[in-house]
Order: C-alpha cells, then sequence, then structure tokens
C-alpha cells in the first residue's frame, strides 16, 4: 500500500503531526479503506524521514508532552510528483486468499468445495449490502462515493467468479489421480 505517497500528500497541505495526520487520512478517503493504525503511521512517518522526504521537529506545549510535527521536503515534493505522473500497474502477478482457498478445497474434493463457494458467496453477498448502505450515506462526498463505487465494481467481479466456479465446480473439484489420469488419456490419444 502506498501509504506513504498518501501522507506526502497530506503534507502538501502543510505541516502536520501524527494524529491530525490520522485524521486528515480518514477524512480524505472514507471509512472504505479502514482504519490506519496510528503505530503504523508512525513507522511510516519514521521511514519518510529517514529517507529524507519528510523533516521533523519538537514542538513544545505547555500542558501536554512536547508534539512532533511533520514538513515534506524538496525530496518529498519530488517523489511525490513522481508517484502521481506514474501508472499503478500490479507488481507479481494476481494474489487473492479466496483463490487459494479455492485451490485447496478443489483439491479436497466436491463437498468442500462446494462448502467454500456457499461461504464465500454469503460473505460477499453481505459485503455488497454494506457498501450499498456506505454508498446512501457518502452521496454528497464524490472521492469517497467514487471509492466505494470502485469496492462495489471489485466486490460485484469477486461475485462473479464464485458464480463461475460454481458453475465449474465438477471440473474444479476433480481429484488430483482423476486429474493425472485425465492427462495420460489426453497424452495417450495425442500419441
Amino acid at each position: 500500500m502506498p501509504i506513504h505517497h498518501a501522507v506526502l500528500a497530506l503534507l502538501e497541505e502543510g505541516d502536520s503531526y501524527g494524529y491530525e495526520l490520522r485524521a486528515h487520512f480518514r477524512q480524505m478517503v472514507g471509512p472504505q479503506w479502514g482504519d490506519l493504525n496510528i503505530g503504523h503511521l508512525y513507522q511510516v512517518l519514521e521511514r519518510l524521514v529517514r529517507d529524507g522526504l519528510v523533516k521533523k521537529r519538537e514542538v513544545e506545549q505547555e500542558t501536554r508532552p512536547d508534539k512532533v510535527v511533520y514538513r515534506i521536503t524538496r525530496a518529498g515534493h519530488k517523489e511525490l510528483d513522481e508517484w502521481l505522473e506514474s501508472p499503478f500497474v500490479r507488481q507479481g502477478g494476481y494474489r487473492d486468499d479466496f483463490f487459494l482457498k479455492l485451490a485447496a478445497a478443489s483439491r479436497l474434493g466436491r463437498t468442500q468445495l462446494n462448502g467454500v463457494l456457499r461461504t464465500q458467496r454469503e460473505a460477499y453477498l453481505a459485503e455488497l449490502s454494506a457498501l450499498a448502505q456506505l454508498r446512501s450515506r457518502h452521496d454528497d462526498e464524490p472521492l469517497i462515493s467514487l471509492l466505494v463505487e470502485a469496492a462495489i465494481l471489485h466486490m460485484e467481479a469477486n461475485l462473479r467468479v464464485v458464480e463461475l466456479a460454481e458453475k465449474n465446480e465438477k471440473q474444479l473439484a476433480a481429484t488430483p489421480q482423476t486429474r493425472r489420469t485425465a492427462a495420460t488419456a489426453r497424452h495417450a490419444r495425442s500419441a
């Protein structure tokens, strides 16, 4: 996740500190993204400082502990610009826990495969319902509405994969021995 780039974008707006950055992040991306753990945020900030993309300074406070304020550097501006100008390209294939579960269940037989597909279908439908409610609560926020709509489209695609797997359940659930026998028979026919 390019959280560090989002933090740089927030710092473009002006100097800030951890909890304020976290609040601005939530405001920027909305509830669909999920919570940004403050510990993780501070790790990101320390990495940005280490990499020279952000500077930090302590600000004294009379009644509270000192506050650490962060500021983006020229190198940070340059890094942010380069990130914004480059397209997102998926690296290293398509990894998804559901596909891994689907592969495992298909090797264990039709009963397990059907159970996985049924459970996943129910989960995706519940998520679609929650996203529809979320969309109605954020109609007046164009960026958040767009992010929620993207999540809905992804979820609909995931549900379509479940439907395709259900349609091809018999072939997917063939045992490894059955697959080897079928492959051997195909090979013998082609020879």
